[in-house]
């Protein structure tokens, strides 16, 4: 699902996940002086706003993936970037005062144990913090394109189920995780988009459930889930707007 290059990844996502890692790291309080650790960095947009603020030689990263370690340690190549599952963190406890999951928690094959490890690795009163896309609702990135699937096939399945999706989800993660009185809000980016095949043209390159979801469609299916979405957003240009679920907690 994520065996993509870096820069597919990065054209896919990246014009939501960049102001979104800025907005991230604002709510996190990240400042001059802190260790920083970013869990499931992908090419790293917020590694980048990370080491921005504090600097590389206090920001470490990990990704399970390895085309987006490697295209990270091209990117930030004083940053140390270890190849790591969340659920298997390798660091030592107590090590960081910002620990941080942006855009990962639907993807961990076990969040509550990924949060879990996050803990783990921060400093007593240290942050951990995540987000997630708000999939279930009509504001996540990728709502009309899923809108614009259902209306060609009624039985798609789509991502609302994933992790921390639904309201109240990612905090209750939180909880079974073994943080006390996390602190859930909502983070919004409106990327604007100059034509339509700039909108398209990334859900054609294999990223996440709906590039895996294009590439399985024969070719009158995709047409009509194109021009479905092409339908919806209308005359360009447009912006799309995009809600993450945000949770923060103390160690």
């Amino acid at each position: 699902m994520f065996d993509v290059s870096g820069d597919a990844y990065g054209r896919f996502m990246g014009r939501f996940s960049e102001p979104l890692a800025a907005q991230f790291a604002d709510l996190a309080g990240v400042r001059a002086g802190q260790r920083a650790v970013d869990v499931g960095c992908g090419p790293g947009a917020l590694t980048a706003v990370l080491v921005e603020r504090l600097g590389a030689d206090h920001v470490t990263a990990c990704d399970p993936s390895k085309p987006f370690v490697a295209a990270l340690r091209h990117r930030l190549p004083h940053v140390e970037v270890q190849e790591a599952p969340a659920e298997h963190l390798p660091f030592a406890d107590n090590t960081f005062d910002v620990t941080l999951a942006q855009l990962v928690v639907h993807f961990m094959a076990d969040p509550v144990a990924g949060l879990g490890e996050m803990r783990r690795v921060t400093l007593p009163g240290g942050v951990v913090a995540a987000n997630v896309w708000d999939h279930s609702g009509s504001e996540g990135p990728l709502s009309l394109f899923w809108q614009a699937a259902h209306d060609v096939d009624p039985h798609v399945r789509d991502e609302s189920d994933l992790a921390g999706s639904q309201p109240g989800h990612l905090k209750q993660l939180f909880v079974e995780a073994g943080f006390a009185d996390p602190d859930e809000t909502r983070l919004s980016v409106a990327p604007r988009f100059g034509s339509f095949e700039d909108w398209w043209e990334p859900y054609t390159f294999g990223v996440g459930p709906s590039g895996s979801y294009v590439a399985g469609l024969d070719d009158d299916a995709r047409q009509r889930v194109r021009d479905r979405c092409e339908e919806l957003l209308g005359a360009p240009p447009f912006t799309v707007t995009a809600t993450a679920w945000t949770v923060s907690a103390r160690a």
